[in-house]
């Protein structure tokens, strides 16, 4: 498992913990609250440090190549970490009627909750799970969307290759035309020459048989 992975898996555990442990903030005790507070607080810095590292990660030692698709997933990242954070916030500062002496009994604790607050702490816990589905929906999208741009690639890469092929043999026809236009000329050349010759001899031929006649006759 190469760093980038790594990461990645420390923020996905760390989410998964702040998702819990906000979702504990409207179940517990004064003490165990102010506890819950400082891990989620933790929980938050860990995972901002983490997502800085991938950043780097990515700007470093990823290959141009995968670098967008990365990316695309680091920013999905980020946006899960801040509806955690909003949803932290919410939950920090909206008055917990849960909050009752640890000495209470469970029955007792669960009689004095109003009905309306019962509804919006199912309803908290809903939109916690809703949460949940649509992060894992956007890392199923991110790791989807970097499997079709991988794939993009290596079709590009295939093509690429194909018209690298296709140029050195346009080159190696253009080559082989050249040698051939030359030939060709050489031997035109070549006959022109031939025709030439044979034109002197036949002069020369002409010349001296009718020297040899006008000489007979005289």
């Amino acid at each position: 498992m190469g760093l980038l992975e790594e990461y990645e898996q420390q923020f996905g555990q760390l989410s998964a913990e702040i998702t819990s442990n906000i979702g504990r903030l409207s179940s517990v005790s004064i003490d165990d609250r102010r506890n819950l507070i400082v891990e989620i607080n933790r929980g938050i810095d860990e995972a901002q440090e983490i997502l800085e590292q991938i950043g780097l990660e990515i700007n470093q030692n990823t290959d141009h190549s995968q670098r967008t698709s990365q990316q695309m997933r680091l920013k999905s990242y980020q946006a899960e970490l801040r509806r955690l954070e909003e949803d932290y916030n919410k939950s920090k500062i909206k008055p917990n009627p849960l909050l009752v002496d640890d000495s209470s009994s469970i029955d007792d604790f669960d009689i004095g909750i109003p009905e309306d607050q019962k509804r919006r702490l199912l309803d908290n816990s809903e939109r916690l799970e809703r949460t949940g589905n649509r992060l894992a929906e956007g890392y199923r999208i991110a790791i989807e969307t970097e499997e079709i741009g991988t794939q993009v690639l290596q079709n590009l890469s295939t093509q690429r290759e194909s018209i690298q092929r296709s140029r050195n043999r346009l080159r190696e026809t253009n080559a082989d035309l050249g040698r051939s236009s030359r030939l060709m000329n050489t031997m035109i050349m070549r006959s022109i020459r031939d025709k030439f010759v044979l034109y002197i001899i036949g002069v020369v031929f002409i010349v001296a048989v009718s020297l040899t006649i006008y000489f007979s006759i005289k």
